[in-house]
């Protein structure tokens, strides 16, 4: 289905208001395309669940994919870059946690169109196996 989809459109399952649950957490988000509807601005709120206040802005480029910047009210600073594989979308980074190099990345999967599930995930043998660190359902807030 995504795949016949226009690459600059493969991330416009996720527009719209959402309730986000986890283990022991629940929150918001809000997505949204901006600036001509070239960028995608996403607005999460994981409070009260968990004191984390973000923002992202994603954005398609041919020539690299899907690129992404996340900031928080921790302080954090995160670059992306990705696209759909597999069914999923999914943007990794190289990180170093605790001082040492890892690889990091986000996944979107089990698309539907009021629900979805996202994994924030780590691995430490350069990508040939991954560790799920935080799973996150959405669905679509009703109106």
């Amino acid at each position: 289905m995504f795949n016949e989809i226009a690459p600059e459109q493969q991330f416009d399952f996720w527009l719209g208001e959402w309730d986000v649950t986890w283990e022991g957490g629940s929150g918001t988000n809000l997505v949204r395309r901006i600036l001509d509807d070239k960028v995608i601005e996403e607005n999460f709120d994981g409070r009260p669940g968990e004191n984390l206040i973000g923002h992202s802005l994603s954005a398609y480029q041919p020539a690299r994919g899907w690129l992404q910047t996340w900031v928080d009210n921790q302080g954090s600073y995160l670059e992306f870059a990705g696209g759909w594989e597999d069914g999923k979308m999914i943007l990794r980074r190289e990180a170093v946690v605790d001082g040492q190099p890892c690889r990091q990345r986000m996944v979107w999967y089990n698309l539907a169109a009021d629900e979805f599930d996202w994994n924030w995930e780590r691995s430490d043998d350069e990508g040939a196996t991954w560790r799920v660190l935080w799973i996150i359902h959405y669905q679509r807030r009703k109106a």
